[in-house]
């Protein structure tokens, strides 16, 4: 009977679903709530938590997630062998929805994230970021590094793999850079964005990112 009783509801809602696309009824979505995003001065706080500590790998993750933006699931999946020192540019590859991208980072980085890399081909390492035991790190032992910082600094919220995304992109939107150029460090696949960048080089918006880099808070 319960079976029956879950049938028919799933039919039900498929008819209304058949009925709402061939009549070309929008259904309007509930408003989501607005994500969390530090501000300047919270993200100054926590990187001189992160600076006091003196751990280089632990710096290294931080300021790879502020300045290219990545997804933690894209993060913890960058090979040594992704990494183009002379374009300054990182491959993600199957990041969300299964897309690979490039993403840029500074020249600014470019040392420090090439003595890291360094020190991790020498171990034998295959990915950017590996833990003591040769292995790469998980998304929650990532988000334990950035929780122990966010807990020194005494930051009122603590702070996330995606809330440092949210800040650089919404720091670079600051800047007045186009929505069209910051699409490599968001990925998202918004038809609007990739139609303009579609017409646009990786470059252009790797030009830009570097003129407005150096008012990076950090």
């Amino acid at each position: 009977m319960r079976w029956k009783r879950w049938s028919d509801q799933h039919y039900i809602k498929s008819v209304f679903r058949h009925l709402r696309a061939e009549l070309e009824v929008d259904v309007p979505k509930a408003n989501k709530k607005l994500p969390y995003v530090p501000t300047e001065d919270e993200i100054k706080r926590y990187y001189e938590a992160v600076w006091k500590a003196k751990n280089f790998q632990d710096m290294m993750i931080i300021k790879t997630l502020l300045y290219t933006g990545v997804r933690v699931s894209e993060l913890i999946n960058i090979k040594l062998t992704d990494i183009d020192f002379q374009r300054c540019q990182i491959r993600v590859n199957e990041g969300k929805g299964k897309k690979d991208r490039i993403v840029p980072f500074p020249t600014t980085f470019k040392e420090l994230l090439a003595m890291h890399a360094d020190s991790a081909e020498k171990k034998r390492a295959v990915y950017l970021f590996e833990s003591s035991w040769k292995k790469k790190y998980t998304d929650r032992g990532i988000r334990k590094i950035l929780k122990k910082y966010s807990d020194q600094a005494g930051m009122v919220q603590s702070i996330s793999p995606h809330k440092l995304r949210h800040f650089l992109l919404t720091w670079l939107k600051k800047q007045g850079i186009d929505d069209a150029l910051i699409q490599p460090y968001s990925g998202h696949a918004s038809r609007k964005s990739l139609e303009v960048y579609s017409k646009l080089a990786i470059t252009d918006a790797q030009d830009e990112y570097e003129r407005v880099i150096p008012e990076f808070p950090i």
